[in-house]
């Protein structure tokens, strides 16, 4: 069985402790990764200060350079990360492709931009500039849904903007972060990026390290709040983006036919398992049960099964603990509404749940009010747009939302009125490194991609020059 190694100062290293790695569509340990611990975390601040000192003085060009060889070094080895994506995530094969082409998409793009300084006051008496200068050590902590992808995407803006980085992967998705790693480790000065996987317990200290100048994470709300807390006492800067509940409004004059299969797309992409994803479906009543029977027909019909096999369209829950939580939330739905679709789970080994579909439930459900994070979708009948923008906005979270209508002036009217960070229209979970992503209410703080997302890895420096 193979063990993956870290990436410290440059080298890969091995550890006399090890983490097994289960495969969600088999429930066996296909892989270990070497674990780290606080003597790892202090070599890797370190090497990471020292690489810091010395990479702060590139130029742009230089680290947008490295950021071309990275992506160049990715596209040639995509079959790899690929295979290990699904083994270690669960989701298709084509999905896992698609993460990593996602992944060089954003690598490239930062690789375009740059930090431009600004002359704010020029007069005989006094000159003032602005400037983006880096921040230091920046802690990157991803998630398990697209570890991949998350990884590269805090990666390009934090080296382009001049930082070095300490990268520690979810407990059960460590496998490609630490390929990307061997990857990249001829290409990056030593130091300047170090890859730390764990058993869960490493974060915490990362957070508080003294040495550590920012946070850039993503994952539950609840582990966001530990992280502020954590990092409070070194007034680290942070960048969270939390958990989202992401209601979606669906007007009275669409085709129920017409906007099905989009609307299932951007509930169950990645079997559920996506922060911004589709979670709650407000259904006008004239087209609420044609478009249930729509989507019920497409959940049914759904082939989910192991990743890698070419006939599976959804994988696998990526993990027991979270396989647990969505059955949960199936029996609140069976509860508190009517399952059209799915509902029944497979006794076989793997973490596998039919795409379930529950309508007639309302708010106040569980299934409703909080986020699955899994393969299950609530739809909600209302009367009138008012009672749904309400209904909607009725949440802690405010990551995204959506709106469908085919008067696009109406349909724009709803979406000015909804507390998300992000609303679509027509359309839902469509995003790019060029379009800034940016989390509302309990959803997060600071922004994502996008010129606004690069600056959350600066910070700005004032030169205020007097000329007497």
């Amino acid at each position: 069985m193979k063990n993956y190694p870290l990436l410290i100062d440059g080298q890969l290293i091995e550890t006399d402790d090890t983490v097994g790695i289960i495969n969600p569509a088999t429930e066996e340990i296909f892989a270990t990764v070497s674990k780290a611990g606080e003597k790892e975390l202090e070599l890797a601040v370190s090497a990471a200060q020292k690489a810091f000192n010395l990479f702060k003085q590139t130029t742009i060009k230089e680290r947008q350079e490295i950021l071309e060889k990275i992506s160049d070094k990715i596209i040639e080895n995509k079959e790899l990360i690929a295979n290990a994506l699904t083994l270690e995530q669960g989701k298709t094969l084509e999905l896992a492709n698609m993460e990593v082409e996602f992944a060089v998409a954003f690598s490239r793009h930062f690789a375009t931009m740059t930090l431009e300084s600004e002359v704010i006051i020029d007069t005989d008496e006094q000159r003032v500039e602005t400037h983006h200068v880096p921040l230091g050590v920046v802690a990157g902590i991803m998630p398990w849904n697209f570890p991949f992808l998350i990884t590269v995407y805090k990666l390009a803006p934090a080296l382009l903007a001049g930082n070095s980085l300490i990268l520690k992967p979810a407990q059960t998705t460590p496998i490609t972060t630490a390929i990307l790693g061997d990857l990249i480790k001829d290409i990056v000065p030593a130091g300047l990026v170090n890859i730390l996987a764990d058993d869960g317990e490493l974060g915490a200290k990362i957070t508080a390290h003294p040495g550590i100048a920012k946070i850039s994470f993503t994952g539950s709300s609840p582990t966001g709040r530990k992280i502020m807390e954590s990092s409070a006492r070194t007034l680290k800067r942070l960048t969270l983006e939390l958990g989202g509940n992401d209601a979606a409004i669906v007007l009275d004059d669409v085709d129920p036919k017409a906007i099905a299969a989009a609307v299932f797309g951007a509930a169950f992409i990645n079997s559920g398992q996506t922060c911004i994803a589709l979670k709650r479906l407000y259904v006008q009543e004239k087209v609420y049960d044609e478009l249930c029977d729509q989507l019920a027909k497409l959940a049914n019909a759904a082939v989910v099964g192991d990743g890698m096999d070419s006939q599976s369209q959804f994988g696998p829950v990526q993990n027991k603990a979270q396989y647990e939580i969505v059955k949960a939330y199936i029996e609140h739905g069976r509860r508190d509404g009517v399952i059209i679709a799915g509902g029944e789970i497979p006794e076989k080994p793997g973490y596998f749940i039919p795409l379930t579909i529950v309508k007639d439930i309302h708010d106040g459900s569980p299934l409703v009010d909080e986020e699955p994070f899994g393969p299950v979708l609530p739809i909600i009948k209302f009367k009138a747009v008012d009672e749904a923008i309400a209904a909607a906005n009725n949440s802690p979270y405010g990551l995204g939302g959506s709106v469908w209508s085919t008067d696009l002036k109406k349909a724009r009217a709803v979406a000015d009125r909804m507390d998300t960070g992000t609303v679509w229209i027509n359309q839902h979970t469509v995003f790019g490194p060029h379009i800034p992503f940016c989390p509302t209410k309990q959803s997060g703080l600071g922004v994502e991609w996008g010129k606004e997302g690069l600056l959350e890895f600066t910070s700005l420096k004032v030169i205020n020059i007097s000329k007497a």
